[in-house]
Parts: structure tokens; sequence; C-alpha cells
């Protein structure tokens, strides 16, 4: 085992066959299976340069490649931040969340989080995770994005709901404004994904990552604009980012998938708020009633005051 840094391990098996995420958890034997089975699932691991499935069988020839976090352990602190409470009952919340605001806590972003403000809202009165630093959360967007997402307040809320976001029948609509004019009234964008080697803040678009769908319609075009109404049909990370910076348009005020973004005018390109991304609506079936329930939120000021700016087609 070669240690490339503090944190990159590299290991050219020399006979050890079986299960990747056993055979690591031998080389590792300090971390447990768990913890090894989140690094191959969150693309941290490589066989021969391929990210691969925890039951993937190594043969005993192959080279692995496995990244650890430097995050020290997070202590989960309740804070009185307030939060825009579209529905709650009494297994789970819906959450507008405004830009700006991230999910949970991480090495980053210790404080000032939703879990914090779950904390303080609900005390302990939130599921229970694989991930003690994400009580409640079922599903994430991003800091810089707004809207939706829900809450459980209790393990069988939590399961149901995430069975639904596995079998893609969770519905998750969202608004954007992209760089350029799209022609085409709709489409559907289905190019895998996978985090980008050379930088841990980006994913991208590679036949060998982990199957994506998007599909949107235009909504409005501008003439050097497009807002789109967009629905995720899977749940990868930076999903709507990628896929729309891959076809060639952008989220406006996205700070990190910017491919194409000097040609768009300078006042809307640095946006200081965040990208326009809203999380507009979601549906799903109650947990506790099976009843199909939808939420909606409108989009931002901030966000409504870029489009007031812009010259319709």
């Amino acid at each position: 085992m070669n240690n490339l840094n503090e944190n990159t391990y590299i290991i050219k098996l020399t006979g050890q066959t079986g299960r990747l995420d056993k055979v690591l958890t031998s080389e590792f034997p300090k971390e447990s299976r768990s913890t090894i089975q989140k690094l191959i699932k969150d693309q941290w691991v490589t066989v021969d340069e391929k990210n691969e499935k925890a039951n993937y069988k190594l043969e005993g020839t192959e080279t692995i490649q496995v990244t650890f976090s430097a995050e020290e352990p997070l202590e989960l602190v309740a804070e009185n931040i307030p939060l825009d409470i579209v529905f709650e009952d009494e297994d789970l919340l819906v959450i507008n969340k405004p830009v700006g605001m991230v999910v949970h806590p991480s090495k980053g972003h210790r404080n000032g989080t939703l879990v914090n403000a779950l904390l303080y809202y609900l005390g302990n009165n939130l599921s229970e995770t694989s991930e003690m630093i994400r009580p409640g959360i079922v599903h994430r967007i991003d800091k810089d994005t707004s809207g939706l997402l829900v809450v459980a307040k209790n393990n069988y809320a939590h399961q149901k709901l995430s069975e639904q976001l596995i079998a893609h029948t969770m519905g998750r609509q969202y608004v954007a404004l992209v760089l350029g004019t799209i022609e085409p009234n709709d489409a559907t964008i289905e190019i895998p994904i996978r985090r980008d080697p050379s930088s841990r803040m980006r994913w991208h678009a590679d036949r060998e990552g982990k199957y994506a769908l998007t599909t949107f319609e235009v909504h409005t075009r501008f003439t050097d604009s497009t807002l789109l109404q967009l629905e995720l049909k899977t749940g990868r990370t930076h999903q709507i980012r990628v896929h729309m910076e891959h076809i060639g348009h952008p989220i406006v005020g996205d700070s990190i998938y910017r491919q194409g973004m000097n040609n768009f005018r300078t006042s809307l390109a640095k946006l200081k708020d965040g990208q326009l991304l809203h999380a507009q609506s979601i549906h799903f079936n109650h947990p506790r009633t099976n009843e199909l329930v939808e939420f909606t939120s409108e989009l931002p000021k901030y966000f409504t005051e870029v489009l007031d700016t812009l010259e319709k087609i």
C-alpha cells in the first residue's frame, strides 16, 4: 500500500480476491465496513481508475485508489434559526430552504445549517440515519439552490420516503435560468455522472459514472438566456448543474459549472445571491396514509428581480 498523501492510498492487489468492500475492510482494519461502503458509494474509491459497486468481485490483480475525508468529527448543535415550514405533521416536514443555507454540517459549514435549525425546532424528534450529521434528512439540495425538501421525523417515515426516492416515484420539479437560447421546446438529458477526479468540488458527465436522467421544458426564451422547468428523474449530486453545463447551457450564477459563462452578461454571471436554480415543487405518497401529496413554492425575490431585467424573444 502506497500513501500518496495524508488522505489518499494506492493499493496494488497481489492475490486478494472477493468483494471490493470486504477486501478494503481487511486493508483498513481501523475502518468500519459501513465507512468503506460509503466511500465506495460516494465514488472516493476507484478500481483500475473506474468506480465500482461495493459488491464488485476483485480478481486480485487490480490497482485500487482510496481517498478518505479529512473532516474531523462534528458536534451537532441546536441553533435558533428561522424555518420556512410549508407543511408539518407527526411524520414529516416540508421545508422551503433559502439560498445560502447548507443542508447539514460539514468541515466547511459546522453551524448555520438546516440540521442545526431542525435540532432546535424538533430536538430529538427526527429520524436517525447512517450518518449522524444528517438526522431527518431524506434528500438534499445545494447551498446555493433554494426551494423545497422533505424532512422525516421518525425512522418509519424516513424509510418510506427513501423507498420512493430509490424507485424514482418522488417527483421533484425545478426552475432554472440558463445561459443561451434553447431552441427545442423540451428535451431529455440521459448522461451518466461521476465525481471529477481532478476536482473534489465537481462532478462531470462520464459514461463510467452513475445513470442520471433529467427532463426539461422551455418556459420563456430571452435574448441571451432561457427559463426552464426541469424534473429530476434520478437524484445524482449536482445533476441539473452538470447536465446543463454539459449541453452548453450552464445555470446563471453557478460558481462551479461555468463553461461558456464568459459569453453571458457580466451583471448576471456574477450574481452574489446564488445560482438561479429553485426547487419549486415536490410530490410523493405520504408515508403514513399513502395519499399523494404535492407542495409548491414561489420563486425567491432575487430570482424574480433578475427575470424582470430580461428581454423576451
